[in-house]
């Protein structure tokens, strides 16, 4: 496929088919996205391939709290773990707020989870010192974990970043034996796609780019 093709059409699958991801196959896929970029070119990120059904149960299992604490937000109209805004749901609530079994069946039913990790001791925390969330050390692991979605994409495989089980990452840690100094990034289930999207939505580039300073022009063709 041409890149602008792969880039155009590369969605969040959820939904496999039972076909197996060859080995052969995922070690292409991490041989084409070990190309992404990272803070200083230090690679310090890693990769946790977890095929064993029961470890991917426990993963799905351990980001349910938070996809509780997710939808309850959303029935309250609150913009769920917002960083800005503090959630006024009380935990009774989320404790018995239900989840859609779609929201956890890809990690349990793709055939291989990805468990994408970064080394703390690597990365440059340029936003460490400022009074938000940090996100800049994001930038040495999310190309990396944006590449593997692409390149699955180009070999007929798909599936999606979840973040779900951050909340929970001592535990993750703990199961997979991941060390301290990690910081776990994304769970990405992995397989074939069980239906295909034919026409992705998103924002103009007028939308979303503005010229000379933010609330500049938009920046149109």
């Amino acid at each position: 496929m041409q890149l602008y093709d792969v880039m155009r059409t590369t969605f969040a699958a959820r939904e496999f088919t039972d076909e197996a991801l060859p080995d052969d196959v995922l070690w292409r896929i991490f041989d084409n996205a070990r190309f992404a970029p990272s803070g200083g070119n230090r690679q310090g990120a890693h990769v946790t391939v977890v095929r064993d059904a029961d470890v991917r149960r426990r993963l799905a299992e351990l980001g349910m709290p938070a996809a509780r604490r997710y939808f309850a937000q959303l029935k309250a109209g609150e913009s769920p773990w917002n960083p800005l805004h503090p959630s006024g749901v009380p935990q009774e609530v989320v404790d018995g707020t239900e989840i859609p079994e779609t929201f956890v069946a890809p990690l349990m039913k793709a055939p291989v989870v990805l468990v994408v990790s970064v080394d703390l001791a690597v990365v440059a925390a340029l936003d460490q010192g400022l009074d938000r969330v940090g996100i800049a050390p994001g930038a040495s692991v999310y190309p990396l974990v944006w590449n593997i979605l692409l390149a699955a994409r180009s070999e007929g495989y798909g599936g999606t970043l979840t973040t779900m089980a951050i909340a929970a990452e001592d535990q993750v840690r703990q199961l997979l034996g991941i060390p301290g100094t990690h910081a776990v990034a994304a769970l990405v289930p992995l397989g074939r796609p069980a239906r295909r999207l034919t026409k992705l939505r998103r924002q103009s580039v007028a939308d979303f780019v503005t010229r000379g300073r933010f609330d500049g022009p938009a920046f149109d063709g």
